[in-house]
C-alpha cells in the first residue's frame, strides 16, 4: 500500500509538470509530446496497479492456503491422538474405557459438523481455523442443533454478523488473562431466539482485567449497525450479538 501510493505521487507530480510545459509550449508538436507523454504515464500507471492487485490477491490465497493447511494438520493431529489412546486401550485390555472415548470423539465431530453446517462461509473458515490463528484464547463454540444462518440472514447482515463476532474475540483478547501465561477460556454459543439470531460470549473465569475495554466495545460496535451488541444480564464478563431474522 505504502508502494502504491508512492507511484500515485509520482504519476501526479509528472502528470502536473507534463501541463505545466504544455502552458509554455505553443507548438502541435510540443502538444502533441506532452500528449503522449501523459498517455504513456496513464497506461503504466494502470498496468502497475493491475500489477499490485495481482500480487496481493496471490498473497492473500496463499495466506489463506497457508492458514488451511495449518487447520487440516490441527485436525490430522487430534484424530492421530485419538487414535492412539483407542489403540491403547485395546492394547491395555481396557475395554471399559473404549465407550467414553468414542463418545468425545463423537461431540467433537457433531461440534465441527454444526459449525460447516452454518452457511456463512467466511464464519466457518474463521471458527475452524480459530485454533491456528489464536493461540491465546481457547474458544468453545456451542452452536444449536440444525441452525443454517445462511437461510436466516440477508448476505449483508450474515457479514456484519461475522464482522462482529470476530471483532468481540478481539476485545476478549485485549482484556486480558488472570495471571501471565494463562490461556484465555472464552465460550461462544450461537443459537436462534423467536426472530432473532443470538451470539453469547462468556469468559469461563468470570475474571476481567480491563473491563473498559469490553464497555467501549459496546460503544463503538452499536453505532449505526443491525447486529447489536449487549451485556447479559448486567454481567460484564459476558456480552450478546443479536440481529433480526430476514426469513
Amino acid at each position: 500500500m505504502k508502494h502504491r501510493f508512492t507511484a500515485s505521487a509520482i504519476v501526479a507530480a509528472l502528470s502536473i509538470a507534463c501541463l505545466v510545459l504544455m502552458y509554455y509550449f505553443h507548438s502541435p508538436a510540443g502538444y502533441t509530446l506532452i500528449g503522449l507523454c501523459l498517455l504513456f504515464l496513464f497506461f503504466g500507471y494502470v498496468k502497475y496497479v493491475n500489477r499490485q492487485a495481482e500480487n496481493e490477491r496471490k498473497q492473500l490465497l496463499e495466506s489463506v492456503q497457508r492458514t488451511a493447511a495449518a487447520t487440516l494438520g490441527h485436525h490430522r493431529h487430534d484424530w492421530m491422538n485419538d487414535l492412539q489412546i483407542l489403540y491403547g486401550y485395546i492394547q491395555l485390555g481396557k475395554y471399559d474405557k473404549l465407550a467414553g472415548c468414542v463418545e468425545r470423539i463423537k461431540e467433537r465431530m457433531a461440534a465441527d459438523s454444526k459449525i460447516s453446517r452454518l452457511g456463512i462461509p467466511s464464519l466457518v473458515f474463521y471458527l475452524h481455523s480459530f485454533r491456528e490463528m489464536n493461540g491465546s484464547v481457547q474458544l468453545e463454540v456451542c452452536i444449536q442443533d440444525d441452525l443454517q444462518l445462511g437461510d436466516l440472514l440477508t448476505a449483508e447482515d450474515a457479514e456484519q454478523f461475522t464482522e462482529a463476532i470476530i471483532s468481540t474475540i478481539r476485545a476478549y483478547q485485549f482484556t486480558g488473562r488472570s495471571s501471565w501465561g494463562e490461556v484465555l477460556q472464552l465460550k461462544l454459543s450461537i443459537c436462534r431466539e423467536g426472530g432473532e439470531v443470538l451470539a453469547m460470549f462468556e469468559r469461563q473465569d468470570h475474571t476481567l482485567d480491563n473491563i473498559e475495554i469490553l464497555k467501549r466495545h459496546l460503544n463503538e460496535w452499536n453505532t449505526g449497525k443491525r447486529v447489536l451488541a449487549e451485556q447479559i444480564d448486567s454481567r460484564p464478563e459476558s456480552l450478546r450479538l443479536r440481529v433480526a431474522c430476514a426469513n
